[in-house]
């Protein structure tokens, strides 16, 4: 009854709505409300005769609401409160709104109607009042497979009038206007009143009024309807012919046992035409997810090498839009499909159907194995880019660390070779000579400087063929171009020494100011050198306490500055010195320095160069303490979202694996409304996880690999997630499951919570299974009697293998309740399909297609027909079909 409530509502406000909607566009024809209000008329009147009076004005005789309320006790057989007998309009308002109090006490909501519109005769909202009454206490109760009252009553009338030519009852509008659809109603169930053969479509008039005539004489049904309105409107109006048909209904009713007999029957077909459809949906849904893994995870598993960090980050970004757009979706299918599965086992199990057994490889356990495995590559394939991306960033270090440290080799050693094969000493003076043995002495000292670089590019050479450099090729040219001249190099200068020293015996004065010079200048100006090298270094940090590190160094390289600095002044004053003597005496080449290609003018620009260069070396290391400060910012905010969603996760899951294993203990219902706020919570929690997800970005694309203020990944909250969703989706599935074994087979709440307790307090390790030991303990406890002796364990053996059909060893929860309720409750079997068919087939044993067709719908009926194997018995038509088989066959193995 509650659900029929509800359709009253549902059906008296569309009714308003589209009237409403009809009244704006121009189409409400004027007919209707003239229509209405005769046939409403009618039809208060067939009740208010049963207290010796009537009504002439609906508008006018109600407004007092005297005969409203009375009309209310001949209908409902119920007393309303005494009416107030004053003739003031608060009396009236008074009485009026005691009728809509009364009506809205049956569980029928009023829509825009009050009691102030009725006292003032407001002809609208009088028919509407009538209409919702009309809903409520005459066509709210007629049933018609679970549907609506309307549409029930619709139903009604297509199957009563199917069998008759020249009637398609499709409305309540223009499918009665020629007055055969009345005929046909009359006819099916009181053929003596008329002959249908005789009448005809071309006169509506004539068969309106044979309809009504009879109605009103043989089945007490007063004329509520003006034959010449409704065929002369070219819509009639809906609600006066649904008034006038629900009588025939009720005039009608006590004919239903056959069609109660087509209705199980229907209900039976249904319910195997729904499972064929759900074992359908499920293969399809199944083929197409696992489908898509079989084309994902070739891609998931490929690992082709990048050659730059913007190839990879575009494969970064594809997984990315992966899991924001391709793999949310594959999500919700694989839900769905347990979803559908879970579901359709129940409901065979409830229809006493044997189990369906999906395709090879198509089971719930095998897209369980290859969700696994697509997860597995999720997370290697996202380990290998990171992996990658940390490579290829430290190969572009170390590739433009190469060339940078092989420009500056090689315009050092650029004119070497030929300074080291020149024969200038054999023309020189002896202090020209002494000169050049002393440069080149000073020329060995910068020599075995370099090694040490030449040693660095070869390292770094080294190290980029280690890790597979794609340009590795050219790299080992050029170093080793670098080596063989180095090599050449040192070959050369022993060479030179040799000679320098055969010809010192002819050259023996020496300029002691250019040789100090020589000597001082040499490693000062190697040091400026390696100073101004390290001061571009190019560097790579991951956190605050490496760049750090560098800042110190660098300090302490600044305070090394003031002794170089008195080693400057010291150089530049011998430089001034031999420009004063030189500039004194007045000495040919005396400026010329014979020790040394530098000069004061080189060690002051590289000086100057210094000093410029640590001011710029400060502002590159602070902004690189900058972006570390940045970065660790970025790990606190991620740690700090991650520690809240982590254990939040966790206890979401604790507390829906506890209602699953019902150790709340409260009805099915409230588990069910408690794991849907579970569900909300997790869905209304969706903004934080995309905040993360944002964050996480962020994170990636600073180069950031550790967190030290947390244990979670994006990765381990994601599956999380998706697994808490699954878990919610799960049980609540689980439970539905268990609401529709309650309903369907009338078991009370209360058993349930005994079957459920027994079942947790034997489930001692909480894994919602027993072992044959604790299920026969929770069987004793619940008052199932099992001998001792052989045959209980025979009994027992046999009770084994109907809950554990696979001899799995384990009783699931879902199998233990179903043997409960076999036990408890009883179900429909084909004995009572049979019956049924027996009463349709008028007690024969054999049933003729003429008779499905007329007492079952088109589909079904055909269904029958195309299943049912020939009548095999004797004396019967040779179209007559076997109905017994066929139901038997509902219940056991077969092609359904």
């Amino acid at each position: 009854m509650e659900n029929s409530v509800v359709y009253t509502e549902t059906e008296t406000i569309e009714y308003m709505d589209q009237e409403e909607e009809w009244e704006r566009e121009g189409l409400l024809d004027p007919a209707w409300e003239k229509q209405q209000k005769k046939t409403f008329t009618a039809w208060c009147n067939s009740h208010l005769r049963k207290a010796g009076t009537l009504i002439e004005s609906i508008e006018e005789e109600f407004r007092n609401g005297l005969k409203l309320m009375l009309l209310l006790e001949v209908i409902s057989g119920e007393t309303l409160p005494k009416p107030d007998r004053g003739k003031m309009r608060f009396h009236k308002i008074a009485n009026v709104n005691k009728a809509l109090d009364f009506i809205a006490s049956k569980g029928v909501k009023l829509v825009s109607i009050g009691a102030e519109e009725i006292v003032d005769g407001n002809l609208k909202m009088t028919l509407g009042m009538i209409w919702t009454i009309i809903l409520r206490f005459a066509i709210q109760d007629i049933s018609v497979e679970e549907m609506t009252a309307k549409e029930g009553l619709l139903l009604w009338c297509q199957r009563k009038t199917a069998p008759y030519k020249n009637v398609n009852v499709q409305n309540f509008h223009t499918s009665f206007k020629d007055g055969l659809a009345f005929c046909a109603l009359i006819h099916r169930h009181r053929p003596d009143l008329l002959d249908y053969s005789q009448l005809s479509k071309d006169d509506p008039i004539g068969n309106l009024n044979l309809a009504f005539d009879i109605a009103e004489k043989h089945l007490d049904i007063p004329r509520m309807l003006d034959p010449e309105d409704l065929v002369n409107t070219p819509k009639a109006d809906e609600r006066a012919i649904m008034t006038y048909v629900s009588c025939y209904y009720h005039a009608f009713q006590g004919a239903q046992q056959a069609e109660m007999a087509a209705n199980r029957i229907c209900k039976v077909l249904k319910v195997n035409q729904e499972n064929e459809r759900l074992m359908e949906e499920y293969e399809r849904l199944t083929s197409d997810l696992l489908e898509w893994i079989r084309r994902t995870i070739p891609w998931l598993q490929a690992r082709q090498q990048d050659h730059t960090l913007a190839d990879l980050q575009k494969k970064l970004e594809e997984y990315r839009l992966y899991r924001r757009n391709h793999k949310p979706p594959r999500v919700e299918q694989k839900a769905r499909l347990e979803t559908n599965f879970n579901t359709l086992q129940t409901k065979l199990r409830l229809s006493n159907r044997p189990a369906y057994l999906p395709s090879e490889g198509k089971s719930v356990s095998d897209v369980a194995n290859s969700w696994k495995n697509l997860e597995g590559c999720e997370k290697s394939f996202e380990e290998w880019l990171l992996a990658e991306m940390m490579r290829l960033e430290r190969l572009e270090h170390l590739a433009k660390k190469f060339k940078h440290k092989a420009d500056i080799h090689e315009a050092w050693t650029s004119g070497k070779e030929d300074m080291l094969n020149s024969q200038d000493f054999r023309h020189c003076k002896l202090n020209e000579l002494k000169a050049l043995k002393k440069k080149h002495e000073a020329f060995e000292s910068d020599l075995a400087a370099h090694q040490d670089r030449v040693e660095q590019i070869a390292a770094i050479a080294q190290e980029l063929n280690a890790l597979d450099y794609y340009d590795s090729a050219t790299i080992n040219v050029r170093c080793q171009s670098i080596c063989d001249q180095w090599d050449r190099l040192g070959t050369q200068t022993t060479a030179r020494r040799n000679n320098l020293e055969e010809a010192e015996k002819l050259l023996e004065k020496i300029d002691q100011l250019h040789l100090e010079f020589a000597k001082r200048a040499a490693p000062f100006n190697n040091w400026l050198d390696g100073a101004c090298e390290d001061l571009v270094d190019m560097f790579i940090v991951h956190t605050i306490e490496e760049i750090q590190g560098l800042i110190d160094a660098h300090n302490q390289f600044k305070a090394t500055l003031g002794e170089a600095d008195k080693e400057y002044q010291a150089i530049m004053t011998l430089v001034t010195e031999v420009q004063t003597i030189a500039n004194k005496y007045q000495i040919p080449g005396g400026l010329d320095n014979p020790y040394t290609a530098l000069t004061g003018q080189i060690i002051s620009t590289k000086w100057g160069e210094v000093k410029q260069l640590v001011p710029a070396r400060d502002n590159t290391l602070g902004g690189e303490l900058s972006k570390q400060q940045t970065n660790e910012n970025l790990r606190r905010q991620f740690a700090e979202k991650a520690n809240g969603v982590g254990p939040w996760i966790e206890k979401q899951m604790d507390a829906v694996a506890a209602i699953g294993m019902g150790m709340h203990g409260s009805v099915l219902e409230d588990q069910l409304n408690r794991l849907k706020d579970y569900e909300n919570a997790v869905i209304g929690n969706k903004a934080i996880m995309d905040e993360m997800e944002k964050i996480h970005q962020a994170v990636q694309e600073s180069m950031i690999f550790e967190n030290r203020y947390t244990q979670y990944t994006m990765e381990t909250l994601r599956v999380g997630w998706e697994q808490l969703l699954t878990s919610i989706n799960r049980t609540i599935n689980e439970v539905e499951n268990q609401i529709l074994t309650r309903d369907s087979k009338g078991i009370s709440q209360e058993q349930l919570n005994e079957f459920r307790g027994s079942f947790n307090h034997f489930d001692k390790n909480r894994t919602g299974k027993l072992n044959p030991d604790e299920f026969k303990s929770c069987l004793i406890s619940l008052g199932y009697s099992i001998g001792k002796d052989k045959q209980g364990d025979i009994d027992f053996q046999r009770i084994c293998g109907i809950v554990d059909p696979n001899s799995s060893g384990f009783v699931q929860f879902d199998a233990f309740l179903d043997f409960m309720t076999r036990e408890n409750v009883d179900s429909d079997t084909a004995e009572q399909v049979i019956d049924s068919f027996r009463i349709l087939a008028g007690d024969k044993p054999f049933i003729l297609p003429e008779e499905l067709q007329r007492e079952l719908p088109p589909d079904q009926a055909e269904y029958c027909i195309q299943r049912m194997q020939p009548y095999s018995g004797g004396d019967a038509p040779g179209e007559a079909l076997d109905y017994m088989s066929f139901s038997t066959s509902l219940y056991g193995e077969s092609d359904l």
